[in-house]
């Protein structure tokens, strides 16, 4: 019997173990860290063996496959020795994948990906049926843990991170996107080159009978799609394009040899705000079209698709002034869309864990918008300091994040708005983003009118 060793019991891992025991393999968890206890028993009934507050060597050395969780660095000391063993390394999504013949539908990109992927979903659902559609990944639901409910006549859709794609070797979806690639997680792939290339892999096992929708607008994208071995689909809200989806106005336009069609109306058919989310409707209708859906399904689905949580949600007016919730805006790049979505006077909440992200062009994004900048975290001496280089000294900082709220409340004035957006990783402070933004939800709707 094959042993398979999974190392990190989060949601992915225990997906994983999981369907490797299923599979009749010898199973093994290792982690770190304390265990869940929801994980524990979910290991338990499957009668999977387990560690936890260490990585037991001579437990995982003699493996005969390893499924890596997407937390751990490929430069870490233990999978180094796994490398040098010749032992096989690969992802949860990899080791999923084996398992389908479901059409697989991948999205990654550095911002975007949850709300496309949402959206996708959702046509997917009203065009295969609910039943047969699955939304997995780094979006909360472990790829391993649907797969053995799928079929041929199944569609999935991911959203994939950059740790996911490090460790694929035959993953191969029908339809790839990749949103965007601004500069992110540099604490881990220590080079733009590193982090462009895992995004990259996402179509490195398509081929040109494939699609692969790209962002005309992003360099690196752009670039991509020269050397893509799928078939590029670009899409731009910047360009207009011979072949591909542009918008013009207010109008989101499809052309096929310069042949055009006018699909939607971006402010009476999408409730959906910002520049951003334009770019997330045009990529899944790309997407959508890959699969064959037809247009009507798609923009009905559209018309009716309110914003994912977490991500330039409109939470509530108090005492006339508007709150946002951008907590998924966790590097500068989706920060920038926060601000840009905003058409009022913003107090910005901004700071926290330090991914070693530059932010100059946030600041710079800030264009005459933003009143006062209210910092916490690692890194808001950090951002301070990027501030006032940029000639922006309207800063406040906060110790603690209760402190933070109260002082928004004070410094805005009726007809403002206050956005939580922070261009930060939320570690250090909350255990995830979820978790910041339901707090600021919380304070918001505790609120007196």
């Amino acid at each position: 019997m094959s042993r398979i060793v999974v190392l990190g019991a989060g949601e992915s891992g225990a997906g994983a173990a999981v369907l490797a025991k299923v599979k009749g393999f010898d199973t093994f968890v290792s982690d770190m860290s304390a265990i869940k206890d929801k994980y524990k028993e979910l290991l338990n009934k499957h009668g999977i063996a387990w560690e936890e507050g260490q990585h037991t060597e001579e437990l995982i050395l003699n493996a005969d496959e390893v499924v890596k969780s997407p937390g751990i660095p490929n430069d870490a000391p233990l999978i180094l020795k796994l490398k040098e063993k010749g032992i096989s390394i690969i992802s949860e999504i990899e080791f999923a994948g084996r398992y389908t013949n479901a059409k697989m539908i991948c999205i990654t990109g550095s911002n975007g990906k949850t709300t496309t992927t949402t959206l996708t979903g959702e046509i997917m659902k009203a065009h295969f049926g609910e039943e047969k559609t699955f939304v997995v990944g780094n979006i909360g639901n472990p790829y391993t843990l649907e797969v053995t409910k799928t079929s041929k006549d199944s569609v999935t859709v991911g959203e994939i991170s950059s740790f996911q794609l490090e460790t694929i070797h035959t993953f191969h979806p029908v339809v790839s996107a990749i949103l965007n690639i601004t500069p992110d997680h540099l604490n881990r792939h220590h080079t733009m080159e590193a982090y462009v290339a895992a995004k990259e892999a996402v179509a490195s096992h398509q081929t040109k009978n494939d699609i692969c929708v790209l962002n005309y607008d992003n360099d690196y994208t752009r670039d991509f799609a020269g050397r893509c071995p799928a078939t590029p689909v670009l899409f731009s809200s910047h360009h207009e394009l011979k072949n591909g989806y542009f918008l013009r106005g207010d109008k989101i336009i499809k052309s096929v040899n310069g042949e055009e069609t006018e699909l939607m109306d971006i402010h009476k058919d999408m409730n959906l705000v910002g520049l951003c989310n334009v770019e997330n409707v045009m990529a899944s209708i790309a997407i959508a079209e890959g699969m064959q859906v037809p247009m009507e399904t798609i923009l009905t689905v559209i018309r009716g698709f309110h914003a994912v949580e977490h991500r330039i949600e409109f939470v509530a007016t108090k005492g006339g002034v508007d709150y946002y919730n951008d907590s998924k805006g966790t590097n500068p790049d989706a920060a920038i869309q926060g601000i840009k979505a905003m058409s009022r006077p913003t107090v910005l909440i901004g700071g926290g864990y330090d991914k070693q992200s530059e932010y100059d062009e946030w600041i710079d994004s800030f264009d005459g918008k933003v009143k006062c900048l209210v910092l916490i975290g690692q890194t808001r001496e950090k951002i301070a300091e990027c501030a006032r280089k940029h000639g922006f000294d309207k800063i406040r900082f906060a110790d603690t994040y209760e402190e933070c709220l109260k002082l928004c409340t004070e410094l805005a004035q009726p007809g403002d708005a206050v956005l939580l957006s922070p261009a930060c990783a939320s570690w250090g402070m909350f255990p995830n983003y979820e978790v910041r933004g339901q707090l600021f939800k919380e304070y918001v709707r505790g609120l007196a009118e």
